[in-house]
C-alpha cells in the first residue's frame, strides 16, 4: 500500500501528461506483480465488489472521531468526497501495518459475509494502522469512488513504456472479461494466453463530432454517409465455435440479447462485426426509441415480455476479422465490401443487417438526409472515409458525428443541489419543471453546460431564495428560466410528467426569459407526439 500511496501522491501533485506517465511506468516496473494487476484493473474501470455500505463507514469514522454524525454529515458535501472526508476527520494512527495494496484487496473481500461487528474491526484497525493518505485509499478500496486523473489510454501508454510491449498491442490485450480474479500478470500482459483471445473485442474506433462545414472535408465521394443510430454500440465475435456480444463500455451482453444466438451458426468462423444493437419494429422495419432498449439492458436473463416488447437486431457498420485475419489496416471501403458481401449471404431472418448507405451528389444533398435523419429514428449522420483504416479511439479526420442540433425547451428550475468534487461548494445538480395549469410539474434534472461563474452566481441566488430543505435538496422559487437542450424524447409512466428527455443538459441561462413565458406540460407532450 505504500508504493501504491506514493503513486497516487504523485499522480495527484501534476498535470502534466508526461510526469504522470514517468511516475505510472515506474511503478510497473517496480511493484510487485499482484499490485501491478490491481493497479491496471482499478484504472481501467475493474474495481473490487463493495464489501460495506457508506451509510456504516460515515456511522463508525463518527463514532472513532468522536463527533456526532451530524457534523459529519455537515463536513461531507464541503469536502465533496466521502473517503477523504473520513481520511480527514480521523485521529492520528496508533500503530502501522504493512500491507500490499493487493493484501488489502484480499483482506477487505474476505469480509463477505461477515456481521457487522467482524466489519467494523477489521474497518477501525485498518484506520488506525494507516497514514492518512493510505487511509483515504483504503476507503476508497471499499467505495470504489477511483478517480486518479489517469486514463485508461495513458495507463496503457505508461504500461507500454515499462514492459516495451507496443501500446496498440497492450490496448488490445486489455480488451474483455479479465480480472485479477481470472488471470496473472504473466498471463495478460507478459504472455498472454492465446485462448483468452477468443473472446476478446478490439478496441473500438471512435468519432470526433463534426465542428466544421462539411464541404471542408473534401470531395463527398471520398466519404460515405450512414445514418447516426441511437442504440448500444457493439462489437459481435465468433470465434472457437461460440459468439459473444461486447459493449463499448466492454461489458459482455451476449446472453442479454439471445435474438443475436441465431449468428452463431450464420456466421463463419473467426469473424468480428462492428454495429449498433437497435430495439426494432419488423413491422415498420423502423428503429424503436433508445428508452425501449433500456429494460434489457440492466437485465442477465431477458424474460419473453421484453423479448416481445423490444425485439433487437445488428445494425452492422464495419468487418474487423474475417476468417481470423485482423482486417483493421485495410481500408474502410474494402471492408465495407467485405461486410456487404457477407451479409448477402445471410439467410433471411437472421437479426444482422447492413447500415445503408445514403447517397447524395454533394453536401447539400447530404444535409438534406441529415435534417430528415429524426424521422428514420436516427441522431444526425455517420460520416466515415473511404481509404481510412480502423484505428482505436478517436482519430481526427477519420470519422465524423454528424448530428443533428439538439431539441430545446424553456423551463424553469425548482430543486437545486450541490455537486460533488471541486464542485462541492456550489450548487449545480438542478430540477427543471414546466408549467402545468397554475403551478409546475418536474420533468428533467440537469447538471452540465453551464460556466464555472453562472454556478457561483446561481448558487448564491439559491442560497438567499430557498423554501424548503429536504436533505442536501433545496427547493427554490420558481424564478430562473433555463433553456434545456435534449437527444430525444420519450414517454415514461415513471415521471410525473409522463415524458422523459435523452441527456438533458443546460443550453444556457435565459436571464432575459420572465417564468411565465417557459413551457407547458402540453408543449412537452406536442415534442412527445412530434419526435417519440
Amino acid at each position: 500500500m505504500k508504493e501504491f500511496a506514493a503513486l497516487y501522491t504523485a499522480l495527484d501533485q501534476t498535470t502534466r501528461t508526461s510526469a504522470k506517465t514517468a511516475a505510472l511506468a515506474a511503478y510497473f516496473a517496480s511493484a510487485p506483480e499482484a499490485d501491478r494487476l490491481w493497479t491496471v484493473a482499478l484504472l481501467s474501470g475493474r474495481r473490487p465488489r463493495r464489501s460495506i455500505t457508506t451509510s456504516r463507514l460515515r456511522l463508525w469514522a463518527a463514532e472513532r472521531a468522536g463527533i456526532p454524525t451530524w457534523l459529519f454529515e455537515t463536513c461531507y458535501p464541503v469536502v465533496g468526497d466521502l473517503s477523504e472526508t473520513i481520511a480527514l476527520i480521523l485521529p492520528p494512527p496508533q500503530t502501522r501495518i504493512e500491507a500490499s495494496l493487493s493484501d488489502w484487496i484480499a483482506d477487505l473481500r474476505a469480509l463477505d459475509g461477515a456481521d457487522d461487528a467482524k466489519r467494523r474491526d477489521f474497518v477501525l484497525r485498518a484506520w488506525d494502522g494507516l497514514d492518512p493518505t493510505q487511509r483515504f485509499i483504503f476507503n476508497k478500496l471499499i467505495t470504489g469512488g477511483w478517480r486518479m486523473g489517469v486514463s485508461q489510454k495513458l495507463m496503457t501508454r505508461a504500461l507500454a513504456q515499462a514492459t516495451g510491449i507496443d501500446e496498440a498491442e497492450l490496448t488490445h490485450r486489455l480488451m474483455g472479461d479479465w480480472s485479477p480474479d481470472t488471470t496473472t500478470w504473466q498471463g495478460l500482459i507478459a504472455a498472454p494466453d492465446p485462448q483468452a483471445a477468443l473472446s476478446r473485442p478490439y478496441p473500438f474506433a471512435l468519432a470526433h463530432q463534426l465542428d466544421l462545414a462539411p464541404d471542408a472535408l473534401g470531395p463527398v465521394t471520398d466519404w460515405l454517409a450512414e445514418d447516426k443510430w441511437d442504440g448500444i454500440r457493439g462489437q459481435l465475435i465468433r470465434r472457437g465455435g461460440s459468439h459473444h456480444l461486447w459493449s463499448r463500455g466492454e461489458e459482455l451482453m451476449t446472453d442479454r440479447f439471445p435474438e443475436l444466438a441465431t449468428l452463431a451458426q450464420a456466421l463463419p468462423d473467426g469473424t468480428v462485426i462492428d454495429g449498433e444493437v437497435l430495439a426494432w419494429d419488423h413491422r415498420a422495419a423502423h428503429p424503436l426509441a433508445f428508452a425501449r432498449l433500456q429494460p434489457r439492458i440492466a437485465r442477465k436473463s431477458v424474460p419473453a415480455r421484453l423479448l416481445a416488447e423490444a425485439p433487437v437486431i445488428m445494425m452492422a457498420y464495419d468487418l474487423l476479422e474475417w476468417e481470423g485475419r485482423d482486417l483493421r489496416a485495410q481500408p474502410f471501403a474494402q471492408r465495407r465490401a467485405g461486410l456487404a458481401q457477407l451479409l448477402g449471404g445471410l439467410a433471411d431472418g437472421v437479426a444482422l443487417r447492413l447500415s445503408p448507405a445514403l447517397g447524395a451528389p454533394d453536401w447539400a444533398g447530404l444535409a438534406t438526409l441529415r435534417a430528415q435523419a429524426r424521422a428514420r429514428g436516427a441522431e444526425g449522420l455517420m460520416l466515415k472515409r473511404l481509404d481510412a483504416p480502423y484505428r482505436m479511439g478517436r482519430h481526427r479526420g477519420d470519422m465524423w458525428k454528424w448530428k443533428l442540433d439538439p431539441l430545446t425547451i424553456d423551463a424553469v428550475m425548482i430543486y437545486a443541489q450541490a455537486g460533488s468534487g471541486r464542485r462541492a461548494t456550489l450548487y449545480t445538480d438542478f430540477t427543471f419543471a414546466v408549467r402545468d395549469g397554475a403551478g409546475f410539474v418536474p420533468f428533467a434534472k440537469a447538471y452540465s453546460g453551464l460556466s464555472d461563474a453562472e454556478f457561483r452566481a446561481i448558487t448564491a441566488w439559491v442560497r438567499q431564495h430557498t423554501t424548503d430543505r429536504f436533505g442536501p435538496v433545496r427547493a427554490v422559487r420558481p424564478e430562473l428560466v433555463f433553456e434545456i437542450a435534449f437527444e430525444g424524447i420519450q414517454a415514461s409512466p415513471r415521471h410525473k410528467s409522463g415524458v422523459a428527455l435523452r441527456f438533458p443538459r443546460m443550453a444556457r441561462w435565459r436571464r432575459d426569459k420572465p417564468v411565465a413565458e417557459v413551457a407547458s406540460l402540453d408543449d412537452l407532450k406536442a415534442m412527445l407526439a412530434q419526435y417519440g
